[in-house]
This record gives C-alpha cells, sequence and structure tokens, in this order.
C-alpha cells in the first residue's frame, strides 16, 4: 500500500484534485470530514474545544457553529497578531493529533483490505501540522492568488473583495505555497484548465500505482 498526503492551500483546488484520483481508482478520506465528526455532541475533541472556545461558538441544537468557531480562532485580536496566532494555535493542538490518529487508522484499515491500495488523505494542514512522516508520497495542489480569491468568494457565496480578506487571513495561518512544494513529491498546478488539471493527475496516478 501507498500512503499519499494530498494538501494545498486554502482555496487551492485539493478537493476536485481528490475526486480526479477517486475516479482512477485511489481511496480517499478527507481530514475536513474527520475533524467534522470528532467536533459532534459527546466526542472528547468537542468538549475540549468548547472548553476552550466558550458556548458562544455552539448552534441552539448544541452543535458546533464551524464560522463562528473560525471566527473565535482567526478573528479575534487583530491588532494583535501574536494573540491570534496563539488562538489557532490552541485550536490545531486540540484538533490535530485527534485527527492524525484517525488517518493513521484509516490507512492501516485501506491496506488490510486492499494491500496494493493507494490510500490518500486530503489534508490542508499536513504539513503544519507535522504529519508528514506519515505518508510515503506528498502532493502539493497551486494555484495563483487571485483564483483563489474566486474560488472561496464562489464557494461561500461572499463578494471578491471580502473573499481576498478572508483568504489573505487564513493563508497567513498557513505554510506559503513555496515552503510546500519544497515538501513535495508531486506539484499539481490548478491554475489552467480542468482539463489540464486531469492530465497533470493522470500523469502523478501512473507513478503512484507502480510505486504501490
Amino acid at each position: 500500500m501507498l500512503k499519499v498526503g494530498l494538501t494545498g492551500g486554502i482555496a487551492s483546488g485539493k478537493s476536485v484534485v481528490g475526486e480526479m484520483f477517486v475516479a482512477l481508482g485511489a481511496r480517499l478520506v478527507q481530514a475536513d470530514r474527520i475533524a467534522h465528526s470528532l467536533m459532534q455532541p459527546g466526542e472528547a475533541v468537542y468538549n475540549e474545544v468548547v472548553r476552550h472556545f466558550g458556548r458562544e461558538i455552539l448552534n441552539r441544537d448544541g452543535s458546533v457553529n464551524r464560522s463562528r468557531l473560525a471566527e473565535a480562532a482567526f478573528g479575534p485580536a487583530k491588532n494583535d497578531p501574536s494573540q491570534r496566532a496563539s488562538r489557532i494555535e490552541e485550536l490545531n493542538r486540540i484538533v490535530h493529533p485527534a485527527v492524525i490518529r484517525s488517518q493513521d487508522g484509516w490507512m492501516r484499515e485501506m491496506g488490510r483490505q486492499d494491500p496494493k491500495a493507494v490510500a490518500m488523505v486530503e489534508a490542508a494542514l499536513i504539513l503544519e501540522a507535522g504529519a508528514k512522516d506519515h505518508f510515503d508520497k506528498m502532493i502539493v495542489v497551486t494555484c495563483n492568488a487571485e483564483q483563489r480569491a474566486e474560488r472561496f468568494a464562489m464557494r461561500q457565496k461572499v463578494d471578491l473583495e471580502a473573499a481576498r480578506k478572508e483568504v489573505a487571513r487564513r493563508m497567513a495561518a498557513q505554510l506559503p505555497d513555496e515552503e510546500k512544494i519544497k515538501a513535495a513529491d508531486f506539484v499539481i498546478d490548478n491554475s489552467g484548465s480542468l482539463e489540464r488539471t486531469r492530465e497533470k493527475v493522470q500523469e502523478v496516478w501512473e507513478r503512484l500505482r507502480s510505486q504501490a
């Protein structure tokens, strides 16, 4: 089995690339979905997040409101970057270890089901979480800054200027693409057409399959 990390900055198109790999035969799990399941009421991660960030982040039914949690982590102390960074780190210290354990368990299960599988984890913060060594290969998806903003605006249904500001704010909590690329075995530039991206995915897939 080959364990593959699929990462990239916000709105780079990781999910689209991941779907292309799945269509070719990869097994894929999204770290964001794992984190979402770990933040369900009653889970240990949920309890810790509420304890650290307050019940103000909850919906009326007790579930975590992702927008409020993001605002609590990324938003406060806008004039004090060090305080904002400490809140982001606080959230990451709670969530990342549990997500990584779940990812590792999922990959082990994929290996048991098919020793020749390509098991792929799509996650924005693989490198930031110190989880690179959990994978045999790393794929980084990139695109240009304006495309990130346009995609984010479309996805979140906000205007372009608001999207630019939000993308910049979130990118500040991630490694820049240049650093991610240094750690990559494969880079997929998602700045062009979907067909060009699909061609690159096919090329990378053939190399992954030969190594699985």
